[in-house]
Formats: structure tokens, sequence, C-alpha cells
């Protein structure tokens, strides 16, 4: 179980490629480094209260944890200028109250098994060093899925789903960098969304 400790929280936003998507960086750990948490609707969050809660504001589409930090899309028809202290004042009196983040004792979605080749380690060390630093400071996620026949599938979470340079950042950065980085083996990147 994920809890907030009651301190004094201090919330500064980010705005990432995702016109719809806004970061709220908390001065705290949310959820354990290298785990991430995506709720695309109200129905999802059954291990998370303070996702159920930020559902709640008719304007909020998809509810993103990872780290430090949440990220919210947004419905398209309004400004985050509207509403973006509303959900900054939310978030911090939340965390402040110390009430339960996520219920992490419900282990998820599991992944397809497969042997880890010397293939499959090499693109995790990938995903790991270099794309997901940089994918969580856009706010978002991304996750290793499988690999077949010369195709790596991911799965992007947060701010990146829904995002309109997601395709074009995961083909012309994420599957550049694996075609030159492992040349003959990576032929292509595909996301796995939901």
């Amino acid at each position: 179980m994920l809890q907030a400790v009651p301190k004094n929280i201090h919330i500064y936003l980010e705005s990432n490629p995702n016109p719809n998507s806004l970061k709220f960086v908390v001065n705290d750990m949310l959820v354990p480094d290298g785990l991430s948490f995506d709720f695309p609707d109200a129905e999802s969050t059954s291990i998370s209260p303070l996702a159920k809660e930020l559902f709640t504001f008719p304007f909020v589409e998809r509810v993103f944890f990872a780290g430090n930090f949440v990220t919210v899309t947004k419905k398209e028809d309004l400004e985050w200028i509207e509403i973006q202290n509303t959900l900054k004042d939310y978030i911090k009196k939340y965390l402040e109250s110390g009430k339960l983040i996520i219920d992490i004792k419900d282990e998820g979605e599991t992944m397809p098994v497969e042997e880890e080749t010397e293939a499959i380690k090499k693109i995790k060390t990938i995903l790991e060093e270099y794309i997901r630093p940089a994918v969580e400071q856009d706010g978002g996620a991304i996750t290793y899925h499988s690999f077949q026949d010369g195709i790596v599938k991911v799965k992007l979470q947060g701010s990146c789903s829904g995002c309109p340079s997601s395709m074009i950042t995961l083909k012309a950065g994420i599957e550049n960098l694996f075609t030159r980085m492992m040349p003959g083996e990576v032929k292509s990147v595909e996301a796995l969304n939901s």
C-alpha cells in the first residue's frame, strides 16, 4: 500500500508534448522508482483512491502516476489555465492529508512469458537507460512488452497515450535509436496502447 505521509507538499506544473496533458510534479515520491500506474478511465481506478477522486472532475480524461509526479489528461474543450490550479490544489490537499495513493498489493497486468535472450536484455537496457528517462520527463512511461521477428512492442502510458506527437517520437526517435544500436536485430518498434 502506498500512502502519503502527512507533510508539507509542494507541487509545480510542467507541460509536455501532449497539449491535453499536464504534469503535476511533487516534492516527494508517490510510487516506487521504476513503477508506473496508468488509469485510462474511472472504471480502472480500483487500486487508486486518488485517481478515482480525480476522475470526479468532469474534465479529467486520464490519470497517470510515476515516481514523483501525476500526469492528468483533460478533455479538449477546456484550456489548462481554467482548471490547472483547481487540480493542483486538490492534489496538494489530498497528499497532505496522508490518504492512500495506490494499493499495490494487486500485481496487475501480467506480461507474456518469453525467454530472456541477449537481444531482449539489450532492448530492456536501451529502454531503461536511454528512453525511459526522456519519456518520464514528458509525463509518460514506456514499458517493454515483447520482441519477435525483429519487432519490439512497447506500451506507452500517461501523457504519451493519445499524444499527437507520440507516433512521430516512436518512429523517428525510438525506432531509429534501436535500429542504430541493434542493426540487423531490430527492424521496427510498435506501440500497444489501451
